[in-house]
């Protein structure tokens, strides 16, 4: 398969709320590999399909680390079915490249979704792990929302993407989460600083 170019953040399509896919044709199972080929090539441990500029509701990703043998998930019209607790993620995206900021993110998902031969499943992530932080990361990207909109600290958030040289925060898409926050405002003050 081949590697597609990564949308950065700034071009308008990462914005526009994703398509169910209808079927699990050829064409998708192209772009299902081009996707994990190209998330590996850049490193990354997610990637959702508008990232390559393809408006469809399907996401990748591998929390696989080190010696691990490579094990990708293939998320197409993926379905956040439960979501409790929270914690706090330092995350950092392809479409930002090098910048990273604190994020608030429910501890545990559960998801149901189909996999790249269209059979349904539902996978459940607990206790804010990489893969229940990646699985709402992608899964935000499909409905047109950006890690920075979950930012912890709007204004450090604002100083990564200006040292970086990436378009200001667009306060408008900002998520306010008050429930999400009051969840973080019970945490120890050990798990805050994580």
């Amino acid at each position: 398969m081949s590697v597609r170019k990564v949308v950065k953040y700034g071009e308008p399509s990462l914005r526009i709320p994703s398509k169910e896919v209808l079927k699990v044709s050829k064409k998708i199972k192209i772009l299902v590999e081009d996707m994990l080929d190209t998330m590996y090539a850049q490193n990354g441990v997610g990637l959702a399909a508008p990232q390559v500029g393809e408006n469809y509701r399907i996401f990748v990703v591998d929390v696989s680390t080190g010696e691990e043998p490579l094990n990708p998930i293939v998320f197409i019209n993926p379905k956040i079915i439960k979501k409790s607790g929270a914690c706090i993620s330092r995350e950092g995206c392809l479409s930002f490249p090098e910048a990273f900021t604190d994020v608030r993110r429910y501890a545990n998902v559960m998801v149901k979704a189909m996999d790249r031969n269209g059979r349904s499943f539902v996978l459940e992530a607990k206790d804010g792990t990489l893969l229940a932080r990646c699985i709402q990361h992608e899964f935000d990207h499909l409905n047109g929302i950006l890690f920075i909109d979950h930012a912890l600290n709007r204004f450090d958030a604002e100083s990564e993407l200006q040292k970086h040289n990436l378009p200001p925060i667009e306060v408008e898409k900002m998520l306010s989460e008050p429930e999400l926050q009051a969840e973080i405002d019970k945490l120890p003050k050990e798990k805050k600083a994580e």
